[in-house]
């Protein structure tokens, strides 16, 4: 039972970091050593690295298993082939033990640095999700492509409209949820849908349980590797819609009923 007075914080002491990878063989090893750089807090006890490699053809698999061997706290979990961003973090999910679970991505355009700021905000009390905004201000980021900048603002628009509640970046992929509310979620996108469907089915079991915070972003583009592509943001205009019209999964029903 909780018997922490309702103002006092609740640090988590553990946390599972999903970092789903594919081809990122000139970026991941930066990612490694900034995550070696974080200053975690002390009241984290745990913690464990996810690394699952989508079946990357380059690189990449060398890399993580270098860096695994001199790290234990860091495990290489390997997908039989390409499977998308989604079903990387089915399978994180898997494994992951921590208290909270947070997700990563390998591409440096979002920072390690911001998970301590997350961490802090998700041990208030009520609070079952924490979600990254690239768009909040407060923080001094580059300028990126405008047309990006819009595409994002009608995803989380529509989002907000659907759901009544106001949603700044609904796409962004720093998300950080205690476990049992990830769980509860019953995944099922395999690709860059499950933004959608992890920030909707949360909001929907509870609108006051979710706070944005602003944190760094440096945009790519294609030519540098960047993945998403147009035919992907209209697929997650559709799983924006979907998720919040379709009944929410009994687990997701339980969750609420039990008052986490």
């Amino acid at each position: 039972m909780n018997t922490a007075p309702p103002s006092q914080a609740q640090p988590l002491n553990s946390l599972s970091l999903i970092i789903p990878v594919y081809n990122e063989a000139g970026r991941v090893q930066a990612l490694l050593e900034a995550l070696a750089r974080v200053p975690w807090p002390n009241s984290l006890q745990h913690i464990e690295y996810l690394l699952v490699d989508d079946g990357s053809t380059d690189e990449t698999p060398a890399i993580l298993e270098g860096w695994c061997r001199e790290h234990p706290e860091y495990r290489l979990l390997r997908q039989k082939g390409n499977r998308g961003k989604g079903a990387a973090i089915h399978l994180g999910l898997k494994e992951a033990v921590g208290q909270a679970v947070g997700i990563q991505d390998a591409d440096m355009e979002l920072l390690p640095s911001d998970w301590p700021s997350m961490l802090q905000a998700l041990a208030l009390p009520g609070i079952g999700m924490v979600n990254g905004s690239r768009y909040l201000p407060g923080l001094y980021r580059p300028l990126h492509s405008y047309r990006r900048y819009i595409a994002n603002k009608l995803f989380s628009w529509l989002t907000s409209l659907l759901i009544d509640i106001r949603i700044t970046d609904m796409a962004c992929g720093h998300k950080l949820l205690r476990r049992d509310l990830m769980l509860s979620l019953d995944l099922r996108e395999e690709r860059f849908g499950v933004e959608s469907e992890i920030l909707i089915k949360s909001a929907r079991i509870r609108r006051n349980h979710i706070v944005e915070i602003p944190v760094h972003y440096f945009a790519r583009h294609q030519g540098e590797g960047k993945k998403f592509r147009t035919v992907d943001g209209l697929g997650i205009l559709w799983k924006i819609i979907r998720y919040s019209l379709a009944p929410l999964p009994p687990s997701a029903l339980r969750y609420r009923t039990q008052g986490n």
